[in-house]
């Protein structure tokens, strides 16, 4: 079996909460470190010892503790945000790995129970310390397959959407900056920032350089004005 369908195959076993407790940045990466022989099958908190009893058939191994180095097992838990004092600072929306946190800025945010995985990401980057963790009752409390499938999905949209996002912003900011330099300047300050700009290199370089020499009348005035100012500016 290659690395790549191995690293799939323990991934489909994990629960999918994204929560880097096992010291990676998500559950696939995860996964590849198992694959790969970096990393041990027992330190994912989330799926517990029936994740690690599920692992260990799977690799052929013996099952073993959860490391208490990557935390404990624990029952479920959702977050909860106090929404009196919420300030809608959206750091918790961008925290979330499934989307699971709506609101807008300056706005009240609150949590969609159905999608929190419990990750615990949101907690840390609230500036009011307004979320806390409520334990499920034991009858909702199991972590099943389909609950995994649905978050991991979610979480691959999400990273499809910021992958957009970032994309189209990148090409707002470069048409943007090509709109700018396709704008028309006034041939005297143009000429005008070329001859500064050149002057600062020749400073650089400890030249004495002159290359207003084949510039306009105009344009060596506005030059010569604006040298007069800056050592104006420089006097006590």
């Amino acid at each position: 079996m290659s690395g790549s369908a191995l690293a799939a195959r323990i991934d489909a076993l994990l629960p999918q909460t994204q929560c880097g407790k096992c010291g990676y940045g998500g559950c696939m990466p995860y996964a590849r470190a198992i694959a790969a022989g970096e990393a041990d099958f027992n330190q994912c908190p989330p799926g517990g010892s029936a994740g690690i009893e599920k692992l260990a058939a799977l690799l052929g191994r013996e099952a073993k503790p959860l490391n208490p180095a990557n935390g404990a097992e624990c029952a479920r838990a959702l977050a909860s945000i106090d929404e009196a004092h919420c300030i809608g600072c959206t750091l918790c929306i961008q925290a979330c790995p499934v989307d699971a946190i709506v609101g807008a800025a300056k706005l009240m945010h609150t949590v969609i129970a159905e999608l929190c995985t419990g990750c615990e990401l949101c907690l840390p980057p609230c500036p009011v310390d307004c979320i806390v963790m409520m334990p499920l009752p034991q009858a909702e409390a199991p972590w099943t397959q389909d609950l995994a499938d649905a978050a991991r999905a979610r979480f691959e949209f999400r990273q499809l959407r910021l992958a957009r996002e970032q994309t189209e912003r990148a090409e707002r900011l470069a048409r943007k900056a090509g709109e700018k330099l396709q704008q028309p300047l006034p041939d005297a300050k143009k000429a005008a920032i070329l001859a500064a700009l050149e002057r600062a290199k020749a400073r650089k370089a400890g030249i004495a350089q002159k290359n207003t020499d084949n510039l306009s009348p105009q344009v060596r005035a506005e030059i010569a004005a604006i040298d007069a100012r800056r050592q104006a500016g420089k006097k006590p």
